[in-house]
């Protein structure tokens, strides 16, 4: 059994300690948000906040999340169900296309807006460098990122 707080809930899930955060939340939490994408932690879809800092969920063990907080994409969006900056922001400039990268590329930028308020696209491109479109968004991931700054 593993203790966490996952989206300001407090939540215990019943797994081997091992088992990567990504299938704790999908299989046992239901939130089905996070995306599987590579399994080895180098495309980014399945980025959420573990104590507020982005991490790869599909190669994090749910251990390391004991006692911890984590956020998925799902958790964004504020209790009254207002979309995040960055969420208002990917609607506005159309981001999606297949849209299976996108609560990573979402929980990866929110991070960025965080810590940066005003990213360079110098900023942007590093810190988005670790998460993988396969239909090529780049342009408007950037553009989102920066109406999101602005809001």
């Amino acid at each position: 059994m593993v203790k966490l707080v996952v989206n300001g809930q407090e939540k215990t899930v019943d797994v081997d300690p091992s088992t990567p955060i990504l299938w704790a939340v999908r299989e046992q939490l239901k939130l089905t948000g996070t995306k599987f994408g590579c399994g080895i932690a180098q495309c980014g879809a399945c980025t959420v906040h573990l104590n507020g800092e982005p991490i790869r969920s599909c190669s994090t063990p749910i251990a390391a999340a004991e006692g911890g907080e984590i956020t998925t994409i799902e958790g964004v969006a504020g209790e009254d169900g207002t979309l995040h900056a960055v969420q208002a922001a990917w609607i506005e400039q159309q981001v999606p296309q297949c849209g299976y990268c996108q609560s990573g590329q979402i929980m990866t930028a929110v991070a960025l807006l965080r810590d940066t308020p005003d990213p360079t696209d110098e900023d942007i491109d590093a810190a988005m460098s670790g998460n993988i479109c396969r239909c090529g968004a780049y342009g408007r991931i950037r553009a989102a990122i920066k109406s999101a700054a602005k809001a």
